[in-house]
């Protein structure tokens, strides 16, 4: 009795569940490198043991990627059968053909498989593909064991300013630096990143290389100065808050209306717009303005955040270059726009933006935090990093911004709370929510939120919070 237990129990371990133990299915360094920006291999099955998560997770794949290859291996000393099918919920947009059979043996060599992704010309759409494998170890038993790798293969058809713009900022895989960036890959989702991120910035800020203006008519604007030490690391009002002030600085880069020329609407909400333009017909610029119907509370905001990174020279900061408040016209603010400059969270919410990998990501999340800690360095604050305040250009360059009119052109982003104004509550740190205290602890919490939504591609953060209840829910961790 005792031997027909054991011969029972050997022969569940090699016909039932225990399949996987003599299987590898994986997607080499090349494949990982490609896809996920990883440079490391991603085991779906492992030598017995199963990696779930892997088989959950649906893997984008970008329009420029037209193939992807599967890795796998009999570990039993024998080819195992297999049965593979495709599942394609757009057939009429996208091809998908296996360059093996549909049955066959697994081998006891290393090989691999590859699935061919073929977008009709001219389409933009998103199609769930999903590769599923039937393994049979014993047939006169009729065991089989199946699992299914799940991608999504993306089209888009991009136009040749963004095609060559993306070629460009590809990655070699061979490049000794992806060891180090995969390094980071994993705490990119976690808050703490942004305090080593603004550590290294501060280390490493003296030698910055400093941003030239681009306009020929207004002069280049000087370096923002040094600031003492603020009491208890919280920040006073930015200096344009103060009328005076904000007058010399309007004063010093007032500009004529008849030199600017606009030529497509951008963004519009309530009463704000932005344009994109040019200036002296020959420098590209971004135009925000107001309507007529605009109140002079709405004006003034325009004016007073608009300067709030007066004077900013760094690679890393778009600041104003350019003001009008001419007599009977709507005042306007003009900003660099050079290589296509555009808003980054309506960018991150393109299929587009579908492409960027996790090397990508990080680099911008890196440039960000250096102009950050450009602006703490003298004692300047924020109060409002997100991706609706940052720009990108082609060349995946993002410019931390100032917030003037986001208020109106992102209005899910602001919330009251019964006293009257409109706040980024779901980007805001507990001491800001309660105290409405700003430092630069308070801007490093935002840059958490805002790499979360680089990761997320500008999806709501909190979304499953009510904005009255932020205070509690961060109160109690």
């Amino acid at each position: 009795m005792r031997i027909k237990s054991v011969l029972f129990a050997i022969l569940y371990v090699l016909c039932g569940h225990g399949i996987f133990g003599y299987l590898n299915v994986y997607m080499n360094v090349q494949e990982g490198q490609k896809l996920l920006g990883l440079y490391a291999e991603l085991y779906y099955i492992r030598a017995g043991v199963v990696n779930t998560n892997a088989l959950d997770y649906v893997i984008d794949i970008p329009s420029r990627v037209n193939s992807i290859s599967i890795n796998w291996q009999s570990l039993i000393g024998r080819p195992i059968s297999y049965g593979i099918s495709v599942s394609n919920s757009l057939p009429s947009a996208i091809s998908a053909n296996l360059n093996i059979t549909k049955s066959g043996y697994i081998p006891t060599d290393v090989e691999a498989f590859q699935l061919q992704l073929l977008c009709r010309e001219g389409i933009n759409v998103e199609a769930d593909v999903n590769i599923t494998v039937q393994v049979t170890l014993n047939r006169a038993l009729n065991n089989v064991t199946e699992f299914t790798l799940k991608r999504r293969k993306i089209c888009y058809a991009p136009t040749e300013m963004e095609e060559e713009s993306f070629v460009g900022t590809q990655i070699h895989p061979d490049r000794a630096e992806h060891g180090i960036l995969a390094i980071c890959v994993g705490s990119v989702l976690s808050i703490m990143i942004a305090t080593t991120l603004l550590c290294i910035a501060l280390c490493f800020r003296n030698s910055l290389a400093y941003q030239k203006s681009t306009f020929r008519k207004i002069e280049v604007l000087q370096e923002l100065p040094k600031a003492p030490k603020i009491v208890q690391n919280v920040a006073k009002n930015p200096p344009a808050s103060e009328p005076q002030e904000l007058h010399r600085r309007i004063s010093e880069l007032t500009v004529q209306r008849c030199r600017v020329r606009l030529s497509s609407l951008l963004q519009e909400g309530t009463y704000g717009k932005v344009y994109r333009g040019t200036y002296n017909d020959t420098d590209e610029v971004l135009v925000k303005t107001v309507g007529q119907h605009a109140s002079q509370v709405q004006v003034s905001l325009l004016l007073q955040e608009g300067m709030s990174l007066y004077g900013a020279s760094h690679a890393g900061i778009l600041s104003v270059l350019g003001v009008s408040i001419e007599d009977h016209t709507a005042p306007f603010l003009l900003y660099p726009a050079v290589d296509n400059t555009r808003n980054l969270k309506l960018f991150l919410q393109t299929p587009l933006a579908r492409t960027l990998t996790t090397i990508q990501i990080v680099r911008m999340s890196t440039q960000i935090a250096l102009a950050l800690s450009h602006l703490h360095s003298h004692g300047v604050i924020h109060k409002d990093v997100a991706t609706r305040n940052c720009v990108i250009n082609d060349e995946l360059r993002i410019k931390l911004a100032d917030n003037s009119l986001s208020r109106d052109l992102f209005p899910g982003d602001y919330h009251c709370l019964g006293d009257g104004e409109n706040r980024p509550i779901k980007w805001y740190a507990l001491e800001a929510l309660q105290e409405k205290m700003f430092s630069e602890a308070s801007d490093t919490w935002a840059f958490g939120v805002f790499m979360w939504e680089l990761c997320t591609l500008a999806k709501q953060p909190y979304a499953e919070v009510d904005c009255f209840e932020m205070e509690h829910y961060l109160r109690d961790g």
